[in-house]
């Protein structure tokens, strides 16, 4: 944390609600500083192979733990929570959240993007298209992306066969369904606000990619109803007010977008043709290609990019990867060939040259550009005998 902090302008929060952890950091805006952040870890959960679920207790405790956190550390420098003037939220894209719009009592675990659960219920769908044709590709001219497990509509309609009391919350119309911007504006808002930004609906598979809105038909061909989905808006307008924590009661939540879309946005990619790649949990190169939706041939998926006010949409083309950061972790917990991830870059700095071996962590199916979900564990190929 820089020393001597001195304020110079209004302030903003922002939740970071990822994969791994969360955070809550305040920004001072004219300095265009980080004056004080907290962060947290968020447990991954495997019930089975292949599955991947988070509580989203856990997940709404600790963003608000690291809101009161950062909020003391704010104090010590002799900062205002009263100079915060908006908070916004970024947040991991296409985990799916269902809760008890009555009790908000969540009524699942959270399933993780990167989840491969719903592989079997994907065949069904795809056993369902006419002339039983199978094309992967069908719905994408309504929302701009192929069929994988990837996304939201797959889990849901998983959640809505397996788990008896999501469905007798739907037939009662008391379920809500989210992703992780949805769960906790509901939750920071008390359950006044449900909401979520065009980034994150066009990762559901039920958003019309050029309407912005929830499409009947998509909504019909996954047997989901509209009564569940949050409403969409912008990425950037007044959605409400923070009742939860009482240490911002009354702040505005004023932006919202897709952790993604979020960096394309942290970097200024503002301009089409510019481009960002971030590596975390997985690895997501953005292309923007401004208020043009462009459909690619080559097995890239197109995106809303945001959304700011009423201003038209800008629109993405994205090559996701599953796993990377998350590679390396499997290396030092799995595999134990390292006690800390920040050893890989030493290690990687004194080897020189790979001898052509590449290792492909396939552990949920290969996304951009072969969008094969059934492809499992790993490869290391070509191996020989020659040293570098």
């Amino acid at each position: 944390m820089p020393e001597n902090v001195k304020k110079t302008g209004p302030l903003i929060g922002a939740i970071d609600e990822g994969t791994s952890s969360a955070r809550f950091l305040v920004f001072d805006v004219l300095r265009r500083k980080v004056v004080a952040l907290h962060q947290i870890e968020i447990k991954q959960k495997y019930p089975q192979e292949g599955w991947v679920e988070q509580d989203p207790m856990e997940i709404l405790q600790a963003v608000i733990a690291c809101i009161e956190e950062t909020v003391k550390k704010m104090k010590n420098l002799g900062l205002s929570v009263s100079d915060i003037k908006a908070v916004g939220i970024t947040n991991q894209r296409e985990t799916t959240l269902v809760w008890d719009k009555e009790t908000g009592e969540p009524l699942h675990n959270a399933i993780v993007w990167h989840d491969m659960r719903t592989t079997t219920t994907m065949e069904g769908v795809l056993d369902s298209i006419p002339n039983k044709t199978r094309n992967k590709n069908y719905l994408k001219p309504l929302c701009g992306l192929p069929m994988s497990p990837y996304f939201s509509a797959l889990k849901i309609r998983w959640l809505i066969d397996n788990i008896p009391r999501v469905k007798q919350a739907i037939d009662a119309e008391k379920c809500a369904f989210g992703t992780v911007d949805t769960w906790l504006i509901w939750n920071l808002t008390k359950g006044q606000l449900h909401v979520t930004d065009v980034s994150n609906a066009s990762r559901t598979m039920l958003m019309n990619i050029e309407t912005l809105k929830w499409d009947p038909l998509l909504c019909r061909f996954f047997g989901i109803p509209q009564h569940i989905l949050p409403e969409i808006r912008s990425s950037a307008e007044i959605y409400g007010f923070v009742a939860n924590p009482e240490i911002l009661a009354n702040i505005p939540i004023a932006g919202c977008v897709g952790d993604q879309q979020g960096a394309l946005l942290g970097q200024l990619c503002l301009k089409p043709g510019q481009a960002k790649a971030t590596y975390g949990t997985g690895c997501f190169l953005l292309y923007n290609t401004g208020n043009t939706k462009v459909d690619s041939t080559q097995g890239l998926i197109t995106t809303v990019g945001y959304k700011i006010a009423r201003a038209p949409a800008v629109y993405a083309l994205e090559g996701s990867v599953a796993v990377a950061g998350a590679a390396l972790s499997w290396l030092r917990d799995n595999m134990q060939l390292l006690s800390n991830i920040t050893q890989t870059q030493d290690m990687a700095e004194r080897v020189r040259c790979s001898g052509d071996v590449y290792f492909v962590p396939a552990f949920s199916g290969l996304y951009a550009p072969y969008w094969q979900q059934d492809a499992r564990g790993y490869c290391i190929f070509p191996l020989s005998r020659f040293l570098c």
